[in-house]
């Protein structure tokens, strides 16, 4: 619990090519581009879907384990 909290509290520094994931963590992607307005352009897993999301509910992701 104290993870997550933590987790929220920190400045996101997103950029194109970071692996991300949503708050619930049912979403894994790779940040596309980042927009004028501070929103973020990411593409969940590896579909041709890309979803605009604001830096505020992504968070970092690890790599994927082999």
């Amino acid at each position: 619990m104290v993870a997550i909290v933590e987790s929220l509290c920190q400045t996101a520094e997103l950029k194109p090519g970071d692996r991300v994931k949503n708050l619930c963590g049912s979403l894994h992607g790779v940040i596309v581009r980042l927009l004028e307005d501070g929103r973020v352009v990411w593409r969940p897993g590896s579909t041709p879907s890309e979803l605009t999301a604001l830096p505020e509910s992504l968070c970092a992701d690890e790599e994927p384990k082999a």
